[in-house]
């Protein structure tokens, strides 16, 4: 799955050893979302390495995240995480010069070439069997 949204926060690096002895590391963090009339803001997880990619991207700067939802039950409660695999900052000059042209069409006689007239409308033939 895929959103896009911009960074709204970072939330404290956690840490610890696995049963197995391994260390693990997570950061969480929260973008809101951008396309809907009503924001929503959601909250991912980073795990390991991905942690350090998390610093390229500043508070405020939209993004763009992909990420898996998992859910568990725990003690008779379930309990759901939305884990990022991919994240990448939006470049903001790409997405929006597009569609800033298409909203500010040029004015008639301001060196734009206005559209030929429509065809003159000839007399509807009845093909018509009945």
């Amino acid at each position: 799955m895929e959103i896009t949204g911009k960074l709204s926060e970072l939330l404290p690096e956690q840490g610890g050893q696995g049963k197995t002895g391994n260390a693990w590391r997570k950061r969480s963090f929260i973008i809101e979302t951008l396309d809907t009339q009503y924001p929503k803001k959601v909250c991912f997880d980073v795990w390991g390495d991905r942690i350090d990619q998390l610093q390229s991207i500043g508070i405020g700067e939209e993004m763009e995240v992909s990420f898996d939802i998992e859910s568990r039950e725990f003690n008779g409660k379930w309990y759901t995480n939305a884990k990022a695999w991919k994240f990448e900052k939006k470049q903001a000059g790409a997405s929006s010069a597009a569609p800033q042209a298409a909203a500010n069409p040029p004015l008639p006689g301001a060196g734009a070439v206005p559209p030929p007239p429509p065809p003159p409308m000839s007399e509807p033939t009845d093909d018509l069997p009945f």
